[in-house]
């Protein structure tokens, strides 16, 4: 029996019939879903009208049923793609951490946005460890994060053109960052070139952050590996801390593929 949600009946009515079909193999008569759900038939054709349209299921006509379609296939491919890559890149993450002695981060693009997975820290906190934003499920403008960068930097220019379509897509938290798609493009040319990214007091005063990519079996940007320090506190040797991210991101490309 449906449930229904009394802000919204039809997308209720929408997600009860998604997972009514999940639950199924094989095409499903229309008559049966309306019977099953306890759905107005009337309505019931119209959302299932709107779901073909989308993709989100599939009319079979010899079989007079529905099944479920490729865009809702499209969602599970990307729930299972988000579970292997944080199931694979943990220890990775675990070991950076020790080597490097400094919390490091998973992060992924929402959008224009970071959106961090994953984070693991040393065995014993460092001088280097600043009070962290990028906490697990945080968005942050991408941007400005070194993490956001190391993704946007291996995207083709159309694609970053059509992320910061919109005037108001270049916030800035320190008055620092760039402005434009052109500044953006230019700074990112840069850091893809030298196969990671950095940003110096672009999210918090005080604070500068490195990132590396991580590509997919495609050779596609899928996510980053990045660390926050003090800014004030110059390292020994920062090549050696980029090394261990640029390290861990190559590892973690190559179990994904």
């Amino acid at each position: 029996m449906a449930t229904e949600s009394s802000t919204s009946p039809a997308v209720g009515r929408a997600l009860d019939i998604l997972s009514y079909l999940a639950e199924r193999t094989g095409t499903v008569p229309a008559s049966t879903i309306a019977r099953d759900l306890e759905l107005p038939r009337s309505s019931m054709y119209h959302i299932l009208t709107v779901l073909t349209e989308r993709g989100f299921t599939v009319y079979v006509p010899e079989a007079r049923g529905y099944a479920l379609g490729a865009s809702a296939y499209r969602l599970t491919s990307a729930y299972t793609l988000h579970d292997q890559l944080e199931r694979l890149s943990r220890p990775v993450l675990r070991s950076v951490a020790a080597a490097a002695g400094i919390t490091v981060h998973l992060g992924i693009l929402r959008g224009a946005s970071t959106l961090y997975l994953l984070k693991e820290h040393p065995p014993r906190q460092s001088e280097l460890e600043p009070p962290l934003v990028t906490a697990v499920g945080v968005l942050l403008p991408a941007h400005l994060t070194a993490n956001g960068r190391a993704i946007l930097a291996q995207l083709p220019p159309a694609q970053l053109r059509a992320l910061y379509s919109r005037p108001g897509d270049f916030v800035s938290r320190t008055g620092r960052g760039p402005r434009s798609v052109d500044d953006l493009q230019t700074a990112l040319a840069l850091e893809r070139a030298q196969g990671w990214s950095e940003e110096v007091e672009l999210i918090a005063a005080g604070l500068r952050s490195a990132g590396a990519p991580i590509f997919d079996l495609h050779g596609q940007p899928v996510a980053a590996v990045s660390c926050t320090w003090r800014s004030r506190i110059a390292l020994r040797d920062p090549s050696e801390l980029i090394g261990h991210l640029v390290a861990g991101a190559k590892e973690i490309t190559r179990r994904l593929r």
